[in-house]
């Protein structure tokens, strides 16, 4: 399974890079919109972990990208604010499958991304 990480915060980045790796998937790791948009030009990952917050670019530019030009890509949304902790990120993009705080344990995060991560029938 190819998954693309977008993450801001490198160190953290590298740890769910490492753990997902070990789970035997092929992980990309950006820091912001540019290089996740090329990264997407390049591939077609079955899933996207994807800071909600970039410190560089936008999120939604990127999961919107992704929706449009690989509609099968899902995106799980990352955060450590309380912005869409309502739920309405799934409102505002239709590739959203799951949305978490950061502070998500490794071992979570990887079962998620296998489980969204697999084609739907």
């Amino acid at each position: 399974m190819q998954v693309l990480i977008v993450e801001s915060s490198p160190d953290l980045g590298r740890i769910w890079k490492r753990h997902l790796e070990r789970q035997g998937m092929d992980v990309s790791l950006v820091q912001d919109q540019e290089e996740a948009i090329a990264a997407l030009q390049q591939s077609a990952p079955e899933l996207i972990v994807l800071d909600l917050v970039l410190q560089e670019g936008s999120a939604f530019a990127v999961a919107d990208y992704a929706n449009y030009r690989h509609p099968e890509t899902r995106v799980i949304f990352t955060t450590n604010t309380s912005f869409f902790s309502d739920g309405s990120i799934f409102q505002h993009a239709a590739n959203a499958c799951a949305f978490v705080q950061k502070q998500v344990d490794p071992d979570d995060l990887s079962a998620m991304v296998a489980h969204y991560g697999k084609p739907t029938p």
